[in-house]
């Protein structure tokens, strides 16, 4: 059997309260995020990451002064690694601090697989997320000399095992909501993308679209009162919406009990353990909401974890368009 290494990739998220300002500054400087000529993003970059670092720092500062991302996905890579067997193994790149994508391309050379599969740990495709994590890769394979067949899983926004996963944990939560005098709001939370960056052409919101059909679908709740809204917004440009926290208080006002599900991140870190437990619990107290029950993440719930297993094994026999050291050229179709 061929030596297969699997390449996890997410945003990633400082390590400590010093690491803050450096990890917005590489956010921020991506072209992915802001779309400008090097010269005039860098110092923009630099100038943003600089206003928002004392904001950002409170942020870690109540998770203990670092971002839980990297042990999080650390879990998932263990828990891929045991359903796919010992011909593979799983390496961790992160886009914005360590282990950086350079780093984990070092680690995979050593190793010397005879393949190579990049999965993002996005659900959904997005040129901010998924294409952003994809070129950085390819930069540090080529930097390497990595000349391995590389294939990629995109994405999976209505992937049954994901769906599994979050409509297992949601149901609980909906039953426990059902208790109150009105029926229950099911909130599908996403993190949300500027609009200009939407009306490009990226897929993105309409596979959150998938993703949220497809868990109210799963769940068969005739009558289910459910919206679609978007969190994490930055800076002074127009975002794609409803905003969640206006869902929030959307809800206090109808006095509806909520249920928030978190469909974007499949592991805890900054936006699910401050914005949505703190932060959109103290909205919800404030607007008058008689309930507020948040999902877990997926993590490394059993039918997410085979899943993408499954897609790991399905994309390596796969017959790819690109010359080895590339990556399957059509990004918009899940694997």
């Amino acid at each position: 059997m061929a030596r297969i290494a699997v390449v996890l990739m997410n945003l990633g998220g400082p390590d400590s309260l010093a690491a803050v300002e450096p990890f917005l500054i590489n956010l921020f400087s991506d072209p992915a995020i802001i779309r400008l000529p090097w010269a005039l993003r860098m110092p923009l970059a630099r100038l943003i990451a600089h206003a928002r670092a004392r904001t950002a720092r409170k942020i870690y500062s109540r998770l203990g002064g670092a971002s839980p991302l990297l042990v999080n996905t650390r879990a998932q890579a263990e828990a891929l690694e045991r359903a796919l067997g010992p011909d593979y193994r799983s390496f961790i790149a992160m886009r914005y601090w360590h282990p950086t994508s350079g780093e984990a391309a070092k680690a995979v050379a050593a190793w010397q697989p005879e393949e190579i599969v990049c999965l993002p740990l996005y659900p959904q495709l997005s040129t901010t997320t998924t294409s952003s994590s994809l070129a950085a890769w390819r930069r540090a394979a080529a930097d390497l000399g990595i000349d391995r067949p590389t294939r990629v899983v995109c994405c999976y926004p209505d992937a049954n095992g994901f769906i599994e996963a979050v409509v297992g944990l949601a149901r609980p939560a909906l039953e426990r909501a059902s208790e109150f005098a009105k029926p229950p709001r099911l909130l599908l939370t996403a993190h949300g993308l500027p609009k200009k960056i939407a009306e490009t052409g990226d897929p993105y919101r309409n596979q959150v679209g998938l993703t949220a059909r497809a868990i109210v679908a799963a769940l068969a709740r005739p009558g289910l009162d459910w919206q679609v809204c978007y969190q994490s917004r930055v800076g002074p440009l127009e975002w794609i919406g409803p905003a969640t926290d206006g869902e929030v208080r959307r809800a206090g006002r109808d006095g509806v009990p909520v249920v928030m599900v978190p469909i974007s991140f499949v592991s805890e870190h900054s936006e699910t353990l401050v914005e949505l437990d703190i932060d959109y619990r103290e909205i919800a107290e404030k607007a008058g909401v008689p309930a507020y029950f948040r999902v877990a993440t997926v993590g490394v719930e059993r039918a997410f974890i085979d899943e993408l297993a499954q897609a790991v094994v399905r994309a390596v026999p796969q017959t790819c368009p690109a010359l080895a050291g590339g990556v399957c050229a059509d990004e918009g179709q899940a694997v």
